[in-house]
């Protein structure tokens, strides 16, 4: 069964979530838990986080189909010591809010060197960010989103994913995000048949769909193999309808969050509905 839904707002209150995404016509979602633009926020209040549990109760959500993203703020590959340790306090404070809401899959861009480290260099200090954060929490996964390689960012590269899970060594609470935008920005192509099953091929011998925990289905605003990150409404980009139909009707995309991050939030129910329609049979 696939399970897709919007990225939603936490405006009023972490547990309007659920809420947000029910009204969406939504089978899984994604969240903030704080301010995303924001370094540090607020504990969660014991009242909030009974309401979120309350919530997610009564809409039916479960908590493998509620994929969580980190502040856009943290890097875990930034070469400054400072920044780094920032970043570091940053994540493990957002995976130990994951664990207060009863969910388990943290989501988060790897990071960049800003230039001044090698991209080997770089994914060694995400990887020990990564050890730290998983040694004081219990049950967060975190998963690891593949990016466009947009600047300095790392994770442009399956191997890269690949890299960061074997350096961090726990298989058990590591995983992998796919977000489309960001593969077509960074060089994989899934607008055919042929070139969707080759670059599915390619991470599963590289990376392996046993660590794919969730998608991201936005379109792209860029064309294929620019390095650049920019979200567009479904089919209304450069990859179009055929890759999305392709993904809800492959079987290796079966019971993981498929989070819609497109920038329209007036067009996600008509999305969601329109996805669900696609598959076959």
């Amino acid at each position: 069964m696939k399970f897709i839904g919007p990225h939603v707002s936490i405006a009023g209150g972490v547990y309007n979530a659920p809420l947000n995404a029910q009204d969406a016509g939504a089978k899984a979602f994604g969240m903030f838990t704080k301010n995303q633009k924001q370094w540090k926020a607020k504990p969660l209040a014991d009242e909030d986080i009974a309401l979120f549990y309350q919530n997610m109760a009564n809409t039916g959500f479960k908590k493998e189909h509620v994929l969580v993203h980190d502040s856009y703020l943290i890097n875990l590959g930034n070469p400054e010591k400072e920044m780094w340790e920032k970043s570091v306090n940053a994540f493990l404070d957002e995976a130990r809010r994951v664990e207060q809401l009863g969910l388990s899959l943290l989501n988060f861009h790897p990071g960049g060197h800003l230039g001044k480290l090698t991209d080997e260099e770089c994914l060694d200090r995400i990887a020990e960010a990564m050890r730290i954060v998983l040694s004081e929490t219990e049950t967060a996964i975190l998963v690891i989103e593949a990016t466009a390689g947009q600047g300095s960012h790392v994770g442009y590269r399956f191997e890269h994913l690949a890299a960061l899970i074997e350096k961090t060594g726990n298989e058990e609470r590591t995983g992998v995000c796919i977000d489309t935008c960001h593969i077509l920005g960074a060089g994989y192509d899934i607008r055919t048949r042929e070139t969707y099953e080759n670059t599915m091929e390619e991470f599963h011998r590289i990376v392996g769909f046993p660590f794919l925990k969730g998608m991201h289905l936005n379109d792209s605003k860029h064309e294929y193999a620019n390095r650049k990150d920019r979200h567009e409404s479904l089919g209304k980009g450069h990859i179009g309808w055929d890759a999305f139909a392709f993904i809800v009707n492959d079987l290796r995309m079966e019971n993981i969050p498929l989070v819609l991050e497109t920038p329209n939030p007036d067009l996600w129910p008509e999305e969601i509905k329109k996805l669900y329609a696609l598959i076959e049979g």
